[in-house]
């Protein structure tokens, strides 16, 4: 039986010396479903996703994985766990698409050329 949710964060705390970014932060997304993560800047979106990439280690919480808790330690861990992100500082390759952009130097590769079917 596959589980009701593909991702669950729940719980999550990040503190930055004394600041308390994230406090108790739930957050759940079923299998085919798109979200968007929106607030006031200083809200806690970009904490949140960077906790969940791995560039930051929150203080408490759970994160849930098609079933199994994980904790990427790094972004390489959490890309080969199936999870990107798109950073909302960096300028994206203009000449790209959306999916180029999110693949961008790891491509799946098919007979020595690009996967497509396995990018989306």
């Amino acid at each position: 039986m596959k589980p009701e949710y593909l991702l669950e964060m729940h719980g999550i705390v990040k503190n930055f010396a004394g600041v308390q970014a994230l406090k108790g932060v739930d957050f759940c997304v079923r299998p085919g479903t798109v979200h968007a993560l929106m607030g006031e800047n200083g809200a806690g979106k970009s904490t949140l996703m960077k906790c969940l990439f791995g560039i930051y280690h929150k203080d408490a919480g759970n994160i849930i994985l098609n079933g199994k808790e994980v904790d990427f330690k790094s972004p390489h861990e959490a890309l080969m766990n199936g999870i990107s992100m798109v950073h909302q500082e960096l300028e994206q390759v203009r000449d790209r698409n959306v999916m180029e952009n999110v693949w961008l130097g790891r491509f799946p590769l098919k007979h020595g050329f690009i996967d497509e079917k396995k990018c989306c």
